[in-house]
């Protein structure tokens, strides 16, 4: 700042960016992505496409938001494919075998998926499992318990104003559920931006004991983060069904290393305590328009899977060296 008070050109930009999270070096690496598929591609740039990768990220979108949360206090949660699955097959079972209404069938999703949460996050603080261990655990009960349900068979077919959600342009633009995955990313920024127990997650990734010291209850914020992480999985599990109109317990594998990537690619550290919702959202674009200018390319599938990788491995390996600088 000058001396008359007034700011610099230089500090006036990073202020603007602050919503980034510090995750400038992802927007321009999606910025340049967009530029190369729009020169390579002659449909990538253009209102129908971008409609529809907003559409595509939308469960990986409102998955991203509380993985956050989880790697912001150091910690992981492997399970949240699994537990999106479990909520589509409750959700399904209740609506299509039980005959309840989806007002019934919504709700009970939604809180098998908290208890799950709930169950990784005792095991956590309680009895000091490790996260890896825990989640993975839960991985395959909440796998196994899907499963059990219809006895691995899918349950197709569902209310019609209930696949409209994902279908049905408002305005001619976004779709309920797109709605949906922004209205989440909004709360969780403004969450984490302006309210104390936003900030809490931060200190509790950067030196649980320090924070514990502080005052803060970190055995009750880690079981809270999980339990949010576990309900948003079930909520995007909702989302997808109705996207589907089926739903069938092998849905969402690998879908807890996509979510991951997402987080840190957005520019969240690992080890917790910095990063935010504004870099996982670039992170979850990246993923998203990467992913649709290779299908615009034909590029195969499993070609896909490697490139991903590598953009995993280049942009923790950025984000590493940056902060070797400061």
């Amino acid at each position: 700042m000058s001396a008359l008070g007034v700011q610099e050109p230089a500090q006036q930009s990073r202020n603007s960016l602050a919503w980034l999270g510090g995750a400038t070096g992802p927007l321009i690496g999606l910025l340049v992505l967009c530029a190369f598929l729009s020169v390579a591609t002659d449909t990538f740039l253009s209102t129908r496409n971008a409609l529809n990768i907003l559409d595509q990220i939308t469960v990986l979108g409102i998955m991203s938001v509380g993985m956050t949360f989880v790697i912001l206090i150091g910690g992981i949660d492997l399970s949240v494919g699994s537990v999106l699955a479990l909520s589509m097959m409750i959700m399904g079972w209740v609506a299509n075998v039980a005959g309840l209404p989806m007002a019934v069938a919504v709700p009970l999703a939604l809180l098998a998926s908290a208890f799950s949460g709930l169950i990784v996050g005792v095991m956590v603080t309680s009895f000091r499992v490790p996260a890896f261990i825990a989640t993975l655990a839960m991985m395959s009960v909440a796998r196994g318990v899907a499963n059990m349900i219809t006895d691995g068979q899918q349950i197709v077919g569902f209310p019609d104003w209930f696949t409209m959600l994902a279908i049905d342009r408002h305005f001619g633009v976004l779709t309920a559920t797109v709605f949906v995955m922004l209205a989440i990313v909004l709360v969780a920024w403004l969450f984490l931006q302006f309210r104390s127990e936003g900030r809490m997650l931060y200190a509790v990734g950067g030196s649980p004991e320090v924070a514990r010291l502080a005052g803060i209850n970190v055995a009750l914020v880690t079981i809270g983060v999980y339990v949010v992480c576990a309900i948003l999985a079930g909520l995007a599990g909702i989302v997808l069904a109705a996207r589907l109109d089926a739903v069938q317990p092998s849905s969402g594998f690998g879908y807890e290393l996509d979510t991951i990537a997402a987080v840190v690619i957005g520019g969240t550290s690992l080890s917790g305590g910095a990063g935010g919702i504004g870099g996982t959202l670039i992170g979850v674009l990246i993923i998203g328009v990467l992913r649709n200018g290779l299908n615009l390319l034909n590029v195969s599938p499993f070609l896909q899977q490697v490139i991903i990788g590598v953009v995993i491995v280049l942009a923790v390996g950025a984000e590493t060296l940056r902060r070797k600088k400061r």
